[in-house]
């Protein structure tokens, strides 16, 4: 059985974040579309296969007890003289402490307490960003697996203005390459499918407004201009929900529309 801990160039103690990472830089050194070596093409197999064992926390689990327990529980033992740079971290209140808090905590499987400081600094600092304070490389990397961890706790909002902004790195200069799917994917979920409902349409209006800018296809955009016309007609502002239905039909004349709201654009555009 090999090392699936040196495959991917982790410690054993490694958290889930940082495994994740580890394998997205190496499948862009190894993936098939950018190599053309043999040896490549079955490192990459091998990759993909550790990645799926360290991935998975039963498999993980069952790895650690057949290969590399020792050495996990060996090397997280620390001298109780070790800094406590979480401790320190935590006793500030500046931006930038408070912002490497978060990924601290991200990476230390500490998931909850990384949403938790992330939700409640945002709600106190319309101005912070966590982009200001980490390479483009690393705030990209976390901030996408922050995404995951915000969806997995309902907080929609919040992962959608993340995953807005990784968007937009990521079309000004590529980073994530084959992970750019995924990175989509869930983006899309979210606006398309997790908003309506759940946030208000204030703040809904507020992420479909920033999703215009993304540069998607028509379609998509015709979609997003429905969704907002009908929130302009919950909020009893016609004009805007009519210019935003007639903008959805001139790029998508078959541009989904529920029943009920093609009969109230048609009562409203006369």
């Amino acid at each position: 059985m090999e090392n699936c801990y040196k495959i991917l160039g982790v410690p054993p103690t490694a958290s889930a974040a940082e495994i994740k990472r580890a394998y997205r830089k190496k499948v862009k050194e190894l993936h098939p579309d950018t190599s053309g070596s043999p040896e490549d093409t079955e490192a990459f197999k091998i990759l993909v296969k550790a990645y799926e064992i360290l991935s998975d926390v039963q498999r993980r689990s069952m790895f650690d007890m057949s290969y590399a327990g020792a050495a996990r529980y060996s090397n997280s033992s620390r001298s109780e003289h070790t800094f406590d740079y979480r401790a320190w971290l935590s006793a500030r209140t500046d931006p930038e402490s408070r912002a490497k808090l978060i990924f601290f905590d991200l990476l230390h499987a500490r998931e909850d307490d990384a949403v938790e400081e992330f939700i409640k600094i945002s709600s106190e600092c319309a101005s912070f960003h966590l982009s200001d304070w980490f390479t483009r490389e690393d705030f990209m990397d976390f901030g996408f697996i922050l995404c995951e961890e915000l969806v997995l706790r309902g907080q929609y909002y919040d992962a959608a203005l993340l995953l807005i902004q990784i968007i937009h790195m990521e079309q000004t200069f590529a980073y994530f390459r084959h992970f750019f799917p995924e990175v989509l994917g869930l983006a899309k979920d979210i606006i398309f499918h997790r908003l309506e409902g759940v946030i208000s349409d204030e703040l809904a209006l507020d992420i479909w407004e920033q999703a215009l800018d993304l540069s998607w296809d028509k379609s998509c955009d015709a979609q997003l201009l429905i969704k907002m016309a009908a929130a302009y007609i919950r909020m009893d502002d016609f004009y805007t929900a009519r210019v935003c239905y007639e903008e959805a039909v001139r790029l998508d004349r078959r541009v989904p529309v529920a029943a009920a709201l093609r009969r109230r654009m048609e009562q409203i555009c006369g």
